[in-house]
């Protein structure tokens, strides 16, 4: 009850500070972030009043920290570009590391600091919603909030430093390694989970920007969920969806949302099972360079998902094979059903737990070829006629390099045929006076008789 209590009133006061518009209404209910005089009202709020209303907001069972300006300059080592993790629709991200020296009591610990880029796509609306949600939301696969900088017109979010980056950046841009299958079925499961905790909290969240890029990694590829900016209350009660202006990434976002602004938990479903088809064919949801309807993965690859025989026209091929072949029909059936063109025949994100989470279990991934060539033991016999070979190999070799040398003084002799160089006789310097080797012996000689 205080859990639920706390939501709500956190969740009345972001929609204060958005300008009314619950947004929970039925089949006729009215969008509830069209007003640009709201985002105004935001953009325009004192921020230390902003920053004391989260406080209040927040500090039931919080552990969010409200971090300095000057605290997180020191973190990241002034923003420094060495430590610029990427950039996004929020901003750039920086690497960071605080401990007592920073902020006294906190753990020493690796964070990821992420600062709002005001002449970007998003704004103090996400911000808000990221740190209203994520300050009161905990589980293992979501994404852990540290704390948050409200100073004059930064504003900035702390998280827990994620070591290998997103599944876009694990799945699309490594060069020389393939995530295996058991990674891509771990990172499903642990999604799946993520997305179902949402789901079926007290009072239901839609994350509504569910993809690649959203979906964080640590070090041994677990999932935690990210950037709930565009996070949204569910409906409740006998309300059967949410009304909203349309906000996502084109080739996540759910049809009939894109279409009616209609948003409930089977939008994220059909997000999810998306991201699942990029883990199943290694390839991105939309990409113009390729040929026809494979730009669109989905128009491509879902009729082949429910036929065993075509379904290794959309497996990826860098995993050579190596996969269980009875989990990827049971993952490709999941797929097919959260790509429903229709809501209601999509599986909840619960089924879809129950229905994975028992794949990680199957022994029958193929185990890679392996040789190996044994080297031969040679006779003493045989040692004795190779080390005979290197030697009148080598002989050949010395044969060779002087007979090159002699064929190139035969070529000078014949271009300069009255250098000193070739002359039988050389010519030394004694003094100022220049003498014919032979002459200059027989003087030597002749003096050396006369002084005896």
């Amino acid at each position: 009850m205080a859990e639920q209590s706390r939501r709500r009133r956190s969740s009345s006061w972001l929609m204060s500070c958005w300008g009314g518009g619950g947004g929970t209404g039925g089949a006729t209910g009215t969008a509830d972030e069209s007003s640009s005089d709201s985002e105004r009202r935001v953009s325009d709020s004192d921020p230390k009043s902003l920053e004391e209303d989260l406080s209040l907001t927040l500090q039931a069972g919080s552990e969010l920290v409200a971090f300095t300006i000057s605290e997180l300059k020191a973190a990241t080592r002034n923003f420094a570009m060495a430590n610029l993790l990427g950039s996004g629709g929020f901003g750039p991200v920086y690497k960071g590391f605080v401990d007592e020296r920073i902020r006294p009591g906190i753990r020493p610990q690796q964070v990821a600091v992420k600062s709002l880029d005001l002449g970007g796509h998003q704004g103090h609306r996400e911000w808000l919603a990221e740190v209203v949600y994520l300050g009161q939301l905990r589980h293992p696969h979501l994404v852990k909030l540290i704390g948050y900088c409200c100073e004059d017109e930064h504003r900035m979010l702390v998280y827990e430093y994620m070591a290998r980056g997103s599944l876009e950046d694990q799945l699309f841009k490594r060069l020389l390694a393939w995530l295996p299958w058991s990674t891509r079925l771990k990172i499903a499961v642990g999604a799946a989970k993520g997305l179902a905790f949402l789901h079926e909290a007290d009072k239901p969240v839609i994350y509504r920007d569910f993809k690649a890029s959203n979906i964080l990694l640590d070090e041994d590829y677990t999932v935690k969920l990210s950037d709930f900016g565009l996070a949204k209350d569910g409906p409740q009660g006998d309300k059967t969806h949410v009304t909203t202006r349309v906000m996502g990434t084109y080739g996540y976002a759910a049809p009939e949302y894109i279409l009616t602004g209609h948003l409930n938990a089977k939008s994220d479903v059909y997000s999810f099972g998306v991201v699942l088809l990029e883990l199943f064919a290694g390839q991105r949801c939309v990409d113009k360079n390729r040929p026809g309807r494979q730009k669109n993965l989905v128009d491509w690859a879902r009729p082949y998902l429910t036929n065993a025989e075509k379904l290794r026209r959309v497996m990826d091929p860098n995993l050579d094979g190596l996969y269980s072949i009875k989990g990827a029909q049971r993952v490709a059936g999941v797929a097919y059903k959260c790509l429903s063109h229709t809501p209601k025949a999509r599986p909840s994100m619960k089924t879809v737990v129950e229905t994975l989470e028992p794949l990680l279990s199957l022994n029958d991934v193929p185990v890679g070829s392996f040789v190996y060539v044994a080297t031969k033991e040679k006779t003493c016999e045989e040692e004795d006629q190779s080390k005979e070979k290197k030697k009148k190999k080598k002989k050949t070799i010395c044969e060779i390099e002087e007979k090159n040398h002699n064929n190139h003084d035969e070529r000078h002799r014949q271009q300069f045929p009255n250098s000193v160089i070739h002359s039988e006789v050389a010519l030394h310097k004694d003094g100022n006076n220049l003498f014919r080797n032979s002459h200059f012996r027989r003087l030597k000689s002749h003096s050396q008789e006369r002084g005896a």
